[in-house]
């Protein structure tokens, strides 16, 4: 047995290991999953000049690695257990897993997902045979009612991740990649929702390999685990970001906080835009759809490697789950170019006075436009967005100083999210009339009644000046509002936006500066 120099009792160490190790080479769960492949990803590869491995547990039965810990789960409960049934809470891809565990040990199973769940599995859920219960908005509020569900109706709960059974059999997963890859790995990048894929490869492949690398992948408005680990103690978000919504979890498990601490190297965290690079990276590679929280590795692998200049290494990249809601496409699709660092968006300003257009086009040259909005509004200035394709983020900023240099005064936008999301999508400006105006981003699930409950808890008396809105095939609603808020009713607006329960940006200074310099 090999063991490997950390800053904690070893004793304690080996202890906890060797049961893991034990576990996972003991693990029941190829009696529902298969082994997958770990497939090279040649273009990636060769554009980020790292030999990239992929995990395939999107090609799972249920397109994902989470029926591995479900069954290991169930297949070691009583059959007084099994008789009277089973509960989890799962924003869809431990739900399939139990299900169908369910399914082959013939036992009931209900499972809470939260609202935002993807319908896609949801109906795969229920497919299964999987009785599903809706309820509250992250995997943590569906976490609670489950609780409360299993003490009612004594069911015994499958926790998705916080389980020493569920750990061992996503530990399955590094078992495989070791069998798999005999020679040097530098890396294995995994995707962190509540730690219980990360706990188990790295329980695994530390004892064998102590060598390789574990760093842990998190969304940036979701590093429940970043932050605790940073802290020393489990940390609790307030709110989690629903782009990515089977890594939204708003605290890791204790068991997976533990473990992630005695193993886990290291971290990075991303955002939505280089997720959906990374979902458009594996499709060219493979022709395969992951989920966000599928490609969210793959991700973290490409921003590590280009934070710490690594070229020639190997990486490997667990694509977690393939459970992709269709409609959410069309955003990928949108945002993946941003994230790839191939378009810049712009707000340039120019005399409002003939040949003005001419010469911003000469300025322009041969590059691609792949977006250009323009009104009228001031008798002295135009203000044009213009979206332009690009080879690398080098040349955003060469780009800008280019127009700036041609007398163009340039804002850029590449990186603004109120940009991506909704300014790109309207044509005005500031107007004269919007007095005491306040601008705000809202998040908000996308179900029935959540715009009204957001226009309900408003005072009639706010005039709302703004209002964007655009359905773009995610799981949440994204809005940017502008409303008059009289100095009087500071107080009560900040009153309204805490009772709200919606993630909120205030945007009004960057609001005011992008409309001087833009449409």
């Amino acid at each position: 047995m090999i063991f490997f120099s950390i800053p904690y009792p070893i004793a304690a160490i080996r202890a906890m290991s060797v049961d893991y190790l034990k576990r996972i080479l003991t693990s029941k769960v190829y009696d529902v999953a298969h082994e997958t492949a770990l497939d090279l990803a040649p273009r990636i590869s060769k554009r980020i000049g790292n030999t990239v491995l992929l995990k395939r547990e999107d090609t799972q039965p249920v397109f994902s690695f989470k029926l591995r810990g479900a069954y290991n789960k169930m297949a070691h409960l009583s059959e007084d257990e099994l008789r009277r049934g089973v509960i989890a809470a799962s924003a869809g891809n431990h739900a399939q897993g139990v299900a169908l565990a369910a399914s082959r040990l013939k036992c009931r199973a209900v499972i809470v997902m939260p609202v935002t769940t993807p319908q896609v599995k949801i109906d795969a859920v229920r497919a299964l045979g999987g009785e599903v219960v809706l309820f509250g908005d992250s995997f943590t509020d569906a976490a609670e009612h489950a609780a409360e569900l299993q003490a009612r109706d004594g069911l015994t709960f499958v926790h998705p991740f916080d389980d020493p059974d569920v750990i061992a059999g996503q530990g399955t997963v590094g078992m495989e990649i070791l069998r798999q890859h005999p020679g040097p790995i530098d890396a294995i990048f995994v995707a962190i929702g509540g730690g219980g894929l990360i706990s188990g490869v790295a329980a695994y492949v530390k004892q064998l390999r102590p060598e390789i690398k574990i760093i842990g992948v998190q969304m940036v408005d979701s590093d429940a685990m970043v932050r605790s680990i940073q802290a020393g103690r489990r940390v609790r978000l307030a709110d989690v970001g629903l782009f990515s919504d089977g890594t939204a979890v708003k605290q890791v498990g204790q068991e997976t906080f533990r473990l992630a601490r005695e193993y886990v190297d290291d971290y990075v965290t991303v955002d939505t835009d280089a997720v959906c690079a990374g979902i458009k990276d594996v499709f060219q590679d493979t022709r395969s759809v992951l989920e966000p929280a599928g490609a969210l590795a793959l991700a973290g692998a490409k921003r590590y490697a280009a934070q710490h200049k690594w070229k020639g290494k190997t990486l490997v990249a667990i694509t977690c789950g393939a459970n992709m809601n269709f409609d959410r496409l069309r955003f990928v699709a949108e945002r993946a170019d941003v994230g790839e660092a191939r378009e810049a968006l712009f707000a340039i300003t120019l005399p409002e006075k003939r040949g003005s257009f001419l010469r911003l086009c000469e300025a322009v040259g041969d590059r691609a436009v792949t977006e250009f909005n323009y009104r009228i509004s001031d008798a002295e200035q135009a203000h044009v967005y213009v979206g332009l394709q690009i080879r690398s983020e080098a040349e955003i900023e060469k780009l800008a100083a280019h127009f700036r240099k041609r007398d163009f005064p340039t804002l850029d936008l590449t990186s603004n999210e109120m940009a991506k999301t909704h300014l790109r999508y309207m044509v005005g400006g500031r107007s004269a009339l919007a007095e005491n105006e306040v601008l705000y981003r809202f998040e908000f699930p996308e179900r029935p009644g959540a715009l009204m409950k957001f226009l309900g808890a408003m005072n009639p008396n706010w005039n709302i000046s703004l209002f964007h809105y655009r359905n773009q095939g995610d799981d949440y609603g994204r809005i940017l509002v502008g409303i008059q808020v009289p100095p009087a009713d500071k107080k009560a607006f900040k009153e309204f936006l805490s009772s709200l329960g919606y993630p909120y940006w205030n945007e009004t200074e960057i609001g005011r500066a992008s409309c001087r310099e833009r449409v």
